[in-house]
């Protein structure tokens, strides 16, 4: 497992980031800072993705920034160019895998069956995105392919937010959650970075609940 890998097992969660603004990006980190969870994944939906990256990484050189909802190996390149240190896709593309293997760049290809889970493998992953989590079937699912697959770990995604989290970081396959619940786009609109920190503060205490310090 890699160091960045590693690092986001230990945070538990990870704020995933729809930005449209790259004036966000600073008071944004900030703010996750603030709720000691120096972590995020911005996602390609924005024109302000890869600007909003690239501020990230110059102003928090602590902030574990990755790039999320990456579809084409252009938008990864472009990605890690601005700072990203890992790269999450919602599907499984062979073609983005091997670049960001080649390249040294974490990445976490999204997985739903277990026809996908076995791409991954042979491809030498063990950590995989499960997504959209609660559409494919939440904690059960996740239970259910852990069986076949003993040695892969999950990060799920899609419908996770502070109700249902603790019922997913207790799942022993599941390495962290990624959430868009603590950074929602009318907080970020709104400039409500206090209550950013805020949501990004609950979310820690919920994995130390559920996993002891870290």
């Amino acid at each position: 497992m890699t160091e960045v890998l590693s690092e986001l097992g230990r945070f538990g969660v990870v704020p995933v980031v729809k930005i449209d603004r790259v004036a966000d990006a600073a008071p944004l980190g900030k703010a996750l800072i603030a709720g000691e969870l120096p972590c995020a994944e911005i996602t390609f939906r924005t024109a302000a993705a890869e600007e909003a990256i690239r501020s990230l990484a110059s102003a928090f050189p602590e902030l574990l920034l990755g790039a999320g909802t990456v579809l084409t190996l252009e938008q990864a390149k472009k990605a890690v160019a601005a700072g990203a240190r890992f790269i999450v896709s919602p599907g499984f593309s062979p073609a983005l895998v091997d670049w960001c293997q080649s390249s040294g760049v974490p990445v976490l290809p999204g997985v739903a069956t277990p026809t996908d889970v076995m791409m991954a493998l042979e491809k030498g992953l063990s950590i995989v995105k499960f997504f959209p989590a609660e559409a494919f079937g939440g904690v059960a699912t996740l239970k259910a392919l852990s069986a076949p697959f003993g040695g892969v770990r999950f990060v799920p995604t899609g419908g996770i937010n502070a109700r249902n989290l603790a019922d997913y970081l207790i799942l022993p396959s599941v390495h962290a959650c990624g959430g868009s619940w603590m950074v929602e786009g009318k907080l970020l609109a709104g400039g409500q970075f206090d209550e950013i920190t805020l949501l990004a503060a609950e979310a820690r205490a919920i994995v130390r609940q559920v996993r002891g310090a870290g």
